[in-house]
């Protein structure tokens, strides 16, 4: 029997574990999801796993993933784990690889450092306690980084290793797409980012 796939994550913050839900969800294989719980027994859930155990070693934070006694952490080396089991990969073994780094690419630039525009002095200060100096990233993210982001996915778009195919990878759905869909990059189907920049 194979063992079930479980999401460990907060209730009600979306972040880091969405992109899991995503690959599950895309996929239509059954899982559990800790979100389905009152926000004290999902914290509960949450400290517990961070633990380890089970030849785990413990872990910083969540999303945690399980999957019978092997506990994952980090978004995207849960999704590099579920991508090939669940057929979100691509076709060889090489693009494996390929739509990690493309994952890896999107989670950095447009998820990590848009998260830092809100926090820019420090994570664990509210963002009211940093307000002038999230406008002031923000405005620099926006004048500086964002072009450079959108012009390297215009770049992977208008690839000829495409083949013409519309996601990523040509003519192969993967991962990395449910990524760059989640960060907020529309028109992959059209293979034009025009509409943002």
């Amino acid at each position: 029997m194979v063992p079930p796939y479980e999401l460990i994550y907060y209730v009600g913050v979306p972040g880091r574990g969405e992109h899991v839900r995503l690959i599950l969800e895309e996929a239509g294989v059954s899982y559990t999801d800790t979100a389905s719980l009152t926000m004290q027994e999902c914290r509960e859930v949450v400290t517990n796993t961070l633990n380890g155990g089970q030849d785990n070693p413990p872990y910083f934070a969540p999303p945690l993933f399980r999957h019978g006694d092997l506990l994952i952490s980090q978004t995207s080396n849960i999704l590099m784990y579920l991508g090939p089991k669940l057929g979100l990969a691509g076709s060889t073994e090489s693009d494996a690889w390929r739509v990690n780094a493309l994952a890896l690419t999107a989670l950095d630039g447009l998820s990590n450092e848009v998260h830092d525009c809100h926090h820019p002095i420090g994570v664990e200060l509210y963002y009211e306690d940093q307000q002038e100096e999230s406008r002031r990233r923000s405005k620099e993210w926006v004048k500086t980084r964002l072009p450079k982001h959108l012009g390297y996915w215009e770049k992977v778009l208008r690839s000829e290793n495409r083949q013409g195919g519309p996601w990523l990878l040509g003519k192969h759905f993967t991962y990395a797409d449910l990524v760059l869909f989640q960060v907020g990059i529309p028109s992959l189907s059209n293979s034009s980012l025009r509409c943002i920049s």
